[in-house]
């Protein structure tokens, strides 16, 4: 079914072209992903096709059978009622019906019942509200009752969120999903969980992500916006980058040879041949259109992270026995740690576990309850935060440069001024006096690493440094950390980030409990995996029957037939056919246990898979048990 049409799409931003004639279509079942660098206009073409803005020209079709579901950057969320209230105050065939049904209950209109319960049966609606809990518990929205005002910007969009996936859930089969930054604010476990409930076949879906995890889980086709022009990529984002770096070799290797033709025919045109005939007039003509070619500006301005870093003393943190906890809620427990040169440590842990707050108490920001936290004299720390840039006035992007300096030093020794700062953070001369208020969200994080890299720190503090953040200053970002000498503390939920940058975990278990992994997130997920693993085979072992103790009295002789011992313990017919059909199982179940056991440790299941995956490998181990102790005892009689 064909969903959606975007024909010779144009969009400007203050002057400034985002796309200009784009042209693509949308399938039942497609799952796209646009990727851009930041500013490029991914937000705006997303909230074109959503109908929340217009484009400068061009049409967009969508088929009137389709319902569009839109999860904005900001989602808009009623502020005067709770987590369900917002949940039940949009348009949907069982949503309405189940608001219909409990307003009549509560209203004691016992006449709009029989009607109500028959439209309840039909739109099988009788589960909404367990499926309902079920979507807001796997997004860590437990309180039902709390008022959207009193929320954090991360609840917020995991409501936002949990309300688009309801909608398609209880909705029409014909959704159209448009979700910018979907895995903001959600941890791993529910990234994973996500990843799963979008892979499912009726989904049809277009998104803007900067988690290559998810976007290598989810999406069957990329569409790269670059330079006002669209690229589609059939295929993963793996995929993706592959023909990306085919596309730019050969775009590299056809500007050359247009150079080296340009150069050969400017040599002609300075000669200015008198006789203009109709051959060199053509050959003129043919000039134009090769040194528009010729001097088409290559893009390989690179974000440059080419920054100083005050000098590392021996003495770097030292944690001791410190305690934190709000109320009944603890932190940390008792937690020493003592901080080595050049440590990349990742945390992880489900949201409002205290990874911010321990953060800030290891910054100073907040007191511990007890215990020392010793800071050594070198030590500068840089501090990327979640809250992002914090002005008490508008300014332009040079203004606020220059109020920090006008000269910053670089790693090789010299200084640059604001302006030639901003310009290695692709910060263009235009850009550079552009109101911050105007920037896209992932300018604006990249001028907040700007501002924190100046004070050449040499201790580093990233709080989800990747979101909204486009995948080139991902990739930079990286190879600088890679680089850095100093320490890094790293809070992220992208788990291909972590994995490239983290020597051990310091894992929040909850309760303040802080464990300390040696090695990567992907390693750590193993090992959790093998953990539950060991624990389904432990509760199956523990399940099975126990065996009679062996050491007991003697009963006292009873008086029986004689009849003759064979006779007794021979098979029956019935357990002859048990028997045989229990050797048949036991290779199958071995079988399955086998396959299960190798998916498990691959460590790259979805989440709820991983899950089911754990459940029946438990079930396998306990059945193939019980089943090799019965095909023994009847075997052993079988030779009688």
């Amino acid at each position: 079914m064909h969903y959606a049409s975007i024909e010779n799409l144009t969009k400007s931003f203050v002057e400034k072209p985002l796309f200009t004639d784009i042209t693509f279509n949308v399938q039942q079942g497609d799952k796209i992903a646009l990727v851009a660098k930041n500013g490029a206009g991914k937000t705006s073409l997303l909230r074109v096709l959503a109908g929340k803005d217009t484009a400068d020209s061009g049409k967009v079709w969508i088929n009137k059978e389709v319902n569009v579901s839109f999860l904005d950057q900001n989602p808009l969320l009623n502020e005067n009622q709770n987590a369900l209230q917002n949940i039940l105050n949009h348009n949907n065939p069982i949503v309405n019906a189940v608001r219909e049904y409990e307003d009549a209950i509560h209203h004691h209109r016992d006449e709009l019942l029989p009607d109500l319960m028959m439209r309840m049966d039909e739109l099988s609606a009788w589960n909404f509200e367990s499926q309902v809990k079920e979507i807001l518990g796997s997004l860590n929205i437990t309180d039902f009752d709390q008022m959207v005002k009193s929320m954090s910007g991360g609840q917020r969009k995991r409501l936002a969120l949990a309300k688009v996936l309801i909608d398609i859930s209880f909705g029409e089969r014909n959704n159209f999903l448009i979700l910018d930054e979907p895995t903001n604010h959600l941890d791993f476990e529910m990234i994973e969980w996500l990843a799963d409930f979008l892979s499912s076949e009726k989904t049809t879906l277009l998104l803007v992500s900067h988690d290559r995890f998810f976007l290598d889980a989810v999406c069957n086709q990329i569409l790269e916006l670059e330079d006002q022009r669209l690229y589609v990529h059939n295929g993963n984002f793996e995929n993706y980058l592959m023909k990306k770096a085919e596309r730019e070799e050969s775009e590299s290797a056809s500007l050359d040879k247009a150079k080296n033709l340009y150069r050969k025919e400017l040599a002609w045109m300075r000669k200015q041949p008198k006789a203009r005939t109709v051959k060199s007039k053509s050959r003129q003509d043919a000039f134009y259109d090769v040194e528009e070619k010729a001097t088409a500006r290559r893009d390989d301005d690179k974000l440059e992270l080419n920054v100083k870093m005050t000098r590392l003393g021996g003495k770097i943190l030292e944690l001791k026995k410190v305690y934190k906890s709000f109320g009944e809620k603890k932190i940390m427990q008792g937690f020493d740690y003592t901080f080595k040169k050049g440590e990349r440590i990742g945390i992880i842990g489900k949201n409002g576990v205290g990874k911010s707050t321990f953060l800030n108490v290891i910054l100073g920001h907040e007191k511990a309850d007890s215990g020392k936290i010793n800071p050594g004299e070198t030590v500068v720390f840089g501090y990327f935060h979640q809250q992002g840039l914090k002005l008490k006035d508008d300014k332009r992007v040079i203004e606020f440069v220059r109020d920090i300096a006008e000269n910053f030093p670089l790693a090789d020794g010299t200084k640059v001024s604001a302006s030639q700062f901003l310009q290695l953070f692709q910060f263009s001369g235009d850009q550079q006096h552009t109101f911050i208020s105007k920037l896209s969200g992932g300018e604006k994080k990249r001028l907040q690493l700007l501002s924190i890299l100046f004070s050449n720190p040499n201790f580093l503090i990233l709080d989800e440094p990747t979101n909204d953040l486009d995948l080139v200053t991902l990739a930079v970002l990286e190879d600088f950390l890679q680089q850095y000498q100093g320490c890094v503390i790293i809070v992220s939920h992208d788990r291909y980030f972590m994995d490239k940058l983290v020597d051990h975990l310091f894992v929040f278990e909850g309760d303040g409990i802080i464990t300390d992994f040696p090695g990567n997130y992907t390693e750590w997920r193993r090992a959790a995996i093998r953990q539950q693993r060991q624990a389904a085979v432990d509760k199956a072992e523990a399940q099975k029957p126990k065996a009679a103790p062996k050491d007991i009295a003697k009963p006292e002789p009873v008086a029986v037939k004689n009849e003759p011992a064979d006779n007794k313990r021979k098979l029956t017919f019935k357990e002859k056919i048990e028997l045989e059909k229990i050797g048949q199982e036991l290779p199958e179940l071995e079988k399955e246990k086998a396959e299960l056991n190798e998916k498990l440790i691959s460590g790259n299941l979805p989440y709820a898979e991983m899950n089911k995956l754990i459940e029946r490998f438990g079930e396998v181990s306990k059945q193939l048990e019980e089943k090799e102790l019965r095909w023994l005892e009847l075997n052993e009689r079988s030779e009688v």
